[in-house]
């Protein structure tokens, strides 16, 4: 006969709970690796550390965007703002009817319109906004503009004031760039959480946008946040695509990399 194996009931009682083996490598990683097993089944830990995972992201999909916490930290950062607003008139309608968050609402059309003149021209025009995840933009946007501004004006950009919009899908960057002819769009969403990041925010920008564009023409730098991709980091990432895409005359699938360019920001 074979002696038992651990995983084989002794005297009638189930195995004891154990970590498992692989345990001492999640100080490298925050993926789900090394969760152990009680016989055939998780941990009671593991379990409620999953069903915890999956309500904090149910939550920052559904929790409400908190613009007046957004814009009082853009002004700190010594960014002019303004408040606009998409079709969608609830969260709930949001999440139902994506291209309603793709389109700005006829009065916010008409401020920009009658304000185009002011901010024509510059280089960039910036909006943050919830999108999938309010946590990410409240936390991750400010900190991420704090770095990336000032590499942006070393290079001579000029920006327009930062728009913040409730409810806002990415193609509607294509929109607000072409109404103020702005060389770039830089769209700043909360992306769809994830079972432990409800706080990943996604940088996605255009060159030249305008109606026409489509997701082939954008570029994305994704999970910034301190635990995955910190502000720092990914401003300085955003800043060299931004600079090559300028002098490329094109972003996307288009926008070509090299050695030299990737390092072009120390």
């Amino acid at each position: 006969m074979h002696p038992p194996t651990h995983d084989i009931a002794r005297n009638g009682e189930p195995p004891a709970s154990r970590p498992d083996s692989w345990a001492e490598l999640t100080q490298f990683t925050g993926a789900r690796i090394a969760l152990g097993r009680a016989g055939a089944s998780w941990r009671t830990q593991t379990l409620l550390n999953f069903r915890l995972a999956h309500a904090q992201a149910r939550d920052a999909v559904g929790r409400p965007f908190d613009a007046d916490n957004v814009e009082p930290q853009l002004r700190q950062l010594g960014c002019e703002t303004a408040r606009l607003s998409t079709e969608a008139k609830s969260r709930a309608l949001f999440l139902q009817r994506p291209d309603l968050g793709r389109k700005l609402s006829e009065e916010s059309r008409r401020f920009l319109t009658q304000n185009s003149s002011a901010w024509a021209g510059r280089h960039l025009a910036v909006l943050v906004s919830d999108g999938l995840s309010s946590l990410a933009a409240e936390t991750q946007a400010a900190p991420l503009l704090a770095e990336l501004l000032p590499l942006l004006a070393r290079a001579g950009w000029t920006t327009c004031p930062i728009f913040i919009v409730p409810y806002a899908r990415v193609k509607l960057q294509d929109e607000i760039g072409m109404l103020l002819k702005a060389r770039f769009a830089l769209a700043l969403l909360g992306e769809r959480p994830g079972l432990g990041s409800p706080d990943s925010l996604g940088a996605y920008f255009t060159f030249e946008p305008g109606p026409n564009r489509t997701d082939a023409d954008r570029n994305c730098v994704s999970n910034i946040r301190p635990q995955g991709l910190p502000p720092e980091a990914a401003a300085k990432k955003l800043a060299q695509l931004l600079l090559l895409s300028e002098e490329q005359r094109c972003s996307g699938i288009h926008l070509k990399e090299s050695a030299k360019s990737i390092n072009a920001i120390g």
